[in-house]
């Protein structure tokens, strides 16, 4: 699949959260981690939504796990980064860099 352009920035920042999560690449565990490093409160409805959007765009795939009595009887269901999603997320990457590049005077200071 060839890239049709970057990635919104919170489309940016959940591949990177499901990336860095590997196998725990939960929706609960894709807020928390979005939350610690960046800062934000987010919203969980926006956090599925996007994980949502991503699958049907074939950059995720999800699973989903049996109910167990420790979630309350609920399915748990854990998202994985796709071949096509890895390359997106570097090629919107690789944007941000050429995009940014000669900037850092600019960009660093307090």
């Amino acid at each position: 699949m060839q890239p049709t352009g970057p990635l919104g920035e919170f489309e940016l920042t959940v591949l990177l959260a499901v990336l860095q999560l590997g196998d725990d690449a939960s929706g609960a565990r894709v807020l928390e981690v979005i939350g610690e490093r960046t800062g934000r409160e987010i919203g969980r409805g926006a956090v599925y939504v996007t994980l949502d959007r991503l699958a049907d765009k074939r950059l995720l795939t999800a699973r989903t796990d049996r109910a167990t009595p420790e979630r309350g009887g609920h399915p748990r269901r854990t998202f994985r980064i796709t071949p096509p999603g890895l390359q997106q997320l570097r090629h919107s990457l690789r944007m941000i860099e050429r995009m940014t590049a000669g900037l850092e005077p600019i960009l660093d200071e307090p």
